[in-house]
């Protein structure tokens, strides 16, 4: 009980059994599913850097990033699945494309098996104005993409496809 209660009252309130189960279930395959988020990230992060559309790429694994050499010194096995990236077009752009994506699900959260994306601008922060979003440090046109273990090559064709129609 006094486990139960300093938790509630420390951390907020307490998982349901099935709940704990669950998320249990997903770390055990943790260590499986980790190396193929990061292979396909990089290869998804480079595809964005090729492109013409794509203003900016952020993703610590890929070379020339800001972090890449601490992402090779402390994460020599792979860096992670989430990416962000701005297209040339800004807030519209970034609105239009999220539109035609098929594979990649439209979700708030990261770390799925399945490749999920978000547009800060026009989902979780729709309600600020570009100069709101730019004060508090989110670009109109970021996209946040959690590559997931689908193949990448169905990843980047469902990418490919979106900016190019």
């Amino acid at each position: 009980m006094k486990a139960t209660a300093q938790l509630m009252r420390d951390l907020g309130s307490i998982q349901a059994p099935q709940n704990a189960f669950l998320l249990n279930i997903g770390l055990e395959t943790l260590h499986l599913r980790m190396p193929r988020h990061c292979e396909n990230a990089l290869k998804v992060a480079q595809y964005l850097k090729s492109r013409e559309d794509v203003a900016w790429v952020n993703y610590p694994g890929l070379e020339g990033d800001r972090y890449f050499d601490l992402a090779k010194k402390y994460m020599p096995n792979g860096t992670c699945g989430v990416i962000s990236f701005g297209l040339k077009g800004g807030r519209s752009a970034a609105g239009v494309f999220m539109d035609k994506l098929k594979l990649a699900a439209i979700v708030t959260h990261v770390a799925d098996a399945r490749t999920s994306v978000l547009h800060p601008a026009s989902h979780t922060h729709r309600q600020l104005s570009n100069e709101q979003l730019i004060e508090a440090g989110v670009d109109p046109s970021l996209i946040r993409l959690s590559v997931g273990i689908e193949n990448v090559d169905d990843i980047i064709e469902d990418l490919r496809q979106a900016l190019d129609d």
